[in-house]
């Protein structure tokens, strides 16, 4: 026995290993190091999983884009290589979070993180391993570059070889407003629908790049008590029949505003009362006329945790609503749940009538390391997320003695680790 043990625990060492990646005698991550990291926050363990959950665990935004990028495109066959990739300084969240309408349409790729100035090498490390095929319904572009970038960056991505576009604009509203365009000539139409956000508040805004990420409408912004121009030459183009989402309550984007976007058509709000609030509100909502929305109401679903006010970490993780388990972006706390957050999830906890195998099963993608998101919020979560038993007992327990041996007989007594 204490030989098995002992092989047993070899084993889930080298489990780990194999996680983690190999390290040198200095401690560096192999793994990490082909991976663009080389000493970076993610060095020690990328990933971390747990049965319901999985963590991007780096609090740094370039590394983080870069660990998502590779947790949805392992680009090692020509069905899971990115047509395109997005390129955008995390500095400028406002480009940055409307350029994730990109993702999807064209150029089913990630956005990735640059300096104004330059490529970082964690960001080239990742576009030279995913080696964009390019896009055909837009040129055949492999890079688009978007928002005030230095011209040195488009001289670094023609020298890999690759052929770039670009977005640009005089503010965030104008380059939102050129990103629809974009996405309107690449598609080959302008979407009805619109999300419009502050440019001035991301707590309340960003939810809103998941949404986009994997869907055709775009996110255009408005100050507080202004439609700047340029927003109002987008809603234009839609000839009075635009659905306008405004994303945040009236203390964010005034009632004034919401006036003002009426002539463009039919206008609604998704609003919660605070950040955290406000992510669920819009976790929840559909449009029964257009089908807009999440919706998501029900067990059986995954979600995308981000510790709050961590934006350039929310745009990271916008991929994640475009590929696999498709989840809305929620803010949370550090070290737990927000109260109403709980709620949601618990509203949502997944419960069997017999047999946990039944399912449905509910997911999490966490993006964060620990000083970001501690490890007990983490637990929480995964806790949460865990399937139950319809009659009120818990999955670990099993209801008791006699819950255990009835679910043993009914599953043929496969369940007895659980």
């Amino acid at each position: 026995m204490k030989r098995k043990l002992v092989q047993n625990g070899l084993l889930v060492g080298a489990t780990a290993m194999l996680l983690a990646g190999c390290f040198d005698g200095n401690g560096k991550n192999e793994s990490s190091a082909a991976a663009g990291l080389p000493g970076g926050e993610a060095a020690v363990m990328p990933w971390i999983a747990t049965k319901n959950t999985t963590r991007i665990n780096t609090g740094d935004p370039y590394e983080a884009a870069v660990l998502v990028s590779r947790s949805l495109w392992m680009a090692n066959r020509d069905d899971n290589r990115p047509g395109g990739i997005v390129l955008a300084n995390p500095g400028q969240w406002q480009h940055a979070a409307a350029s994730a309408d990109l993702i999807h349409h064209p150029n089913n790729g990630p956005v990735l993180f640059v300096n104004n100035d330059s490529i970082p090498e964690v960001t080239l490390n990742e576009i030279k391993r995913l080696k964009p095929a390019g896009v055909p319904s837009n040129n055949g572009v492999q890079v688009v570059l978007v928002g005030d970038l230095a011209p040195q960056i488009e001289q670094q991505l023609t020298k890999l070889g690759l052929k770039t576009d670009k977005v640009t604009g005089a503010n965030p509203a104008d380059v939102a407003k050129n990103i629809d365009a974009y996405y309107a000539e690449a598609a080959n139409e302008l979407p009805s629908s619109v999300i419009v956000g502050s440019m001035d508040d991301p707590a309340f805004t960003l939810p809103a790049v998941n949404w986009i990420a994997h869907m055709p409408e775009p996110l255009l912004y408005v100050k507080k008590d202004e439609v700047p121009k340029e927003t109002a030459e987008a809603l234009a183009k839609r000839n009075g029949a635009a659905n306008v989402y405004i994303l945040g309550p009236e203390s964010v984007v005034s009632k004034k505003v919401e006036d003002q976007l009426k002539p463009y058509g039919r206008v609604q709000r998704i609003a919660g009362k605070d950040a955290y609030e406000n992510s669920i509100a819009f976790a929840r909502y559909s449009d029964p006329q257009t089908g807009f929305g999440w919706g998501i109401a029900v067990p059986g679903r995954n979600l995308s945790f981000v510790p709050a006010s961590s934006n350039a970490i929310a745009i990271a993780a916008a991929p994640f609503s475009h590929l696999g388990k498709h989840a809305p972006l929620i803010w949370t706390g550090k070290d737990k749940m927000p109260d109403s957050v709980m709620a949601y999830v618990m509203s949502i906890q997944p419960k069997y009538e017999k047999t946990p195998t039944e399912g449905p099963y509910n997911h999490a993608w966490i993006t964060g390391n620990e000083k970001l998101l501690a490890d007990a919020a983490q637990g929480e979560i995964d806790s949460m997320l865990e399937i139950g038993s319809a009659s009120g007992g818990g999955h670990g327990s099993m209801g008791g003695a006699g819950g255990a041996q009835q679910e043993s007989q009914s599953s043929g007594g496969g369940h007895a680790g659980h």
